[in-house]
């Protein structure tokens, strides 16, 4: 029995010392975490950039300002590049978030939002198959900026 309680009251003190030293560590960064980044690559179909960018500035646009007014997203930008070979993009589109954080229960926060703008579910992917015309997704990731101390 007493060999239990030595082994447990081992385990704990090794637990406490790892979380001493972790928190210890995470003071020495020489950064700190910043602002979470989500960037889509589109490539848009020959002939349809123009359409497409109308679609960024009407309805898009409208759903990113009001999701900027309600503090759900921090800001959003659309980057134009020129495409290295046919599978790579021409647009990217980012959407600028405080943290990690601000992704939990991101859809239950932007769903009124979307309904307003696009209408129900059923529109709102309806327009998206329309949209599928205009461009094609290559590709997306989430970076966060670290910014240094």
């Amino acid at each position: 029995m007493s060999l239990k309680i030595r082994a447990l009251g081992a385990l704990a003190g090794l637990i406490a010392l790892v979380g001493v030293n972790a928190a210890a560590l995470s003071a020495d960064r020489p950064y700190t975490e910043g602002a979470v980044v989500n960037v889509g690559s589109f490539r848009t179909e020959p002939g349809m950039f123009n359409e497409y960018m109308k679609y960024l500035a009407g309805p898009y646009k409208q759903f990113m300002e009001e999701q900027k007014k309600a503090g759900v997203i921090l800001d959003y930008a659309v980057y134009q590049t020129v495409p290295r070979g046919p599978d790579d993009p021409d647009l990217y589109l980012t959407v600028t978030y405080k943290n990690m954080a601000a992704l939990d229960g991101l859809t239950d926060r932007t769903d009124p939002i979307a309904e307003k703008i696009f209408g129900s579910l059923e529109q709102s992917n309806a327009a998206s198959a329309a949209r599928g015309k205009m461009r094609r997704l290559v590709g997306t990731e989430v970076i966060r900026e670290l910014k240094l101390k």
